[in-house]
């Protein structure tokens, strides 16, 4: 579990090029919550989620072997998930979740238009 990145993933790494090359301008683990992408000036807060850690409803799954282990742990992952979108949230954050399949070559360009929809449309 050493071996596993919080920071700087393929899918995060592939979607901060996608809005560099919109011209875009962003923090990259910003504040005490680690946003993994924000936009401080329009508060808007970007989490890359990872299918197997936040419980993807198409591709998460529940190991085989150790579910003692594994069951606990994941609900834990959502929770303080939770959690930390309602203190953002209070603090007058936006949350945007953008999930680790959405990222693919095929589908980063659509996230990236849903991104900027939701960065307009959510702000003045």
């Amino acid at each position: 579990m050493s071996k596993i990145r919080y920071r700087d993933t393929r899918p995060e790494i592939a979607f901060r090029k996608a809005l560099h090359s919109a011209g875009l301008k962003y923090r990259v683990n910003y504040g005490k919550e680690r946003i993994d992408i924000a936009f401080p000036n329009l508060k808007l807060a970007i989490f890359i989620d990872g299918c197997f850690w936040h419980g993807c409803p198409l591709h998460s799954h529940i190991p085989k072997s150790n579910k003692r282990y594994w069951v606990p742990k994941l609900k834990k992952n959502l929770q303080r998930a939770k959690a930390k979108d309602l203190r953002l949230k209070k603090d007058g954050w936006k949350i945007l979740h953008v999930w680790e399949h959405q990222l693919t070559a095929d589908k980063i360009s659509s996230t990236l238009k849903h991104t900027l929809t939701f960065m307009t449309t959510s702000y003045p």
